[in-house]
């Protein structure tokens, strides 16, 4: 079975999320729905779940969520995914058939335009790589972290293999099997990295520096809210980050801190580094500039 775990900070298109990880499974399948600040009541479904986190004052954010729905999924496999995504015919049983041991897999990501709920069809590709962005590009700048960005030269390099690695990811959806996140994940760490900033972060590079892989399946895909301005959910709009700029500023330097200079795990950043070599944003003397920045 595949548990589904869905923090949810809006209701606005949750029950469209909710129906659609119903619909299109062809497997079994749970959907574990973490309210966090709201309250809501999606399908009385028999295979949706709703834990309630509290109301606004008592936000707990979404890392905490994650773990929550985590800790009683009772799927062999559990896949997080945001509250306003579409997903693919078969996509549980897609990614279930490649997945291997230590595999955390994202599905190929397209384009939703939630009104209509509908895919965007404006000739962009879709996006299936991700890399790890220099976080000394502007020195001084907190805000710019140790970032996913879209990797558009591995498209063409890659086009034909169809389940490849990828060194990062966007964290809007991720797929693994359980044992995975309870020997190598455990659990999302708030304490360190705070509510929500550096998911994608966190299980990436806990997965690939413990040996195992970050993949793209492009068998399969998810749609990810795209058009207009995102005001709801765990997003980063202009008032949310004010509001939050602290704890956001505090867990994108634990991010880089961490993973580039203290980690204990099988292998180094480095090593990760010279894997995907060469990597956009960094210059070719990029272990001396994390040197100088130590």
């Amino acid at each position: 079975m595949l548990s589904v775990i869905v923090p949810s900070r809006s209701d606005q298109y949750l029950q469209k999320t909710v129906d659609s990880l119903l619909d299109k499974a062809k497997g079994e399948v749970e959907v574990i729905v973490v309210l966090d600040g709201i309250w809501s009541q999606p399908n009385d479904d028999k295979r949706v779940t709703v834990i309630h986190q509290g109301m606004q004052h008592n936000s707990l954010g979404m890392r905490a969520g994650i773990n929550a729905g985590m800790a009683i999924a009772k799927g062999g496999y559990v896949m997080k995914i945001d509250e306003h995504c579409m997903l693919d015919e078969g996509y549980d049983v897609k990614l279930i058939e490649d997945c291997e041991k230590h595999d955390v897999v994202v599905p190929r990501r397209k384009r939703l335009n939630p009104e209509p709920w509908t895919l965007v069809e404006d000739g962009r590709r879709d996006i299936d790589y991700m890399y790890l962005t220099n976080p000394f590009m502007r020195p001084g700048d907190k805000t710019n972290g140790l970032r996913g960005q879209e990797w558009k030269q591995r498209y063409e390099e890659n086009e034909d293999i169809l389940y490849d690695e990828s060194m990062s990811t966007q964290g809007s959806c991720y797929f693994m099997r359980k044992d995975h996140w309870d020997k190598v994940i455990k659990r999302l760490e708030d304490d360190k990295y705070g509510p929500f900033t550096s998911e994608a972060q966190e299980i990436g590079l806990k997965t690939q520096l413990s040996g195992g892989r970050l993949m793209t399946n492009k068998k399969t895909w998810y749609a990810h809210w795209w058009k207009g301005k995102r005001g709801k959910g765990y997003g980063f709009s202009n008032a949310q980050y004010r509001v939050h700029q602290k704890e956001t500023e505090e867990g994108r330097l634990y991010t880089i801190n961490y993973w580039l200079y203290t980690n204990e795990y099988k292998y180094t950043f480095e090593w990760l580094m010279n894997k995907f070599w060469p990597v956009p944003t960094w210059p070719e003397d990029w272990k001396e500039l994390i040197k100088k920045h130590a």
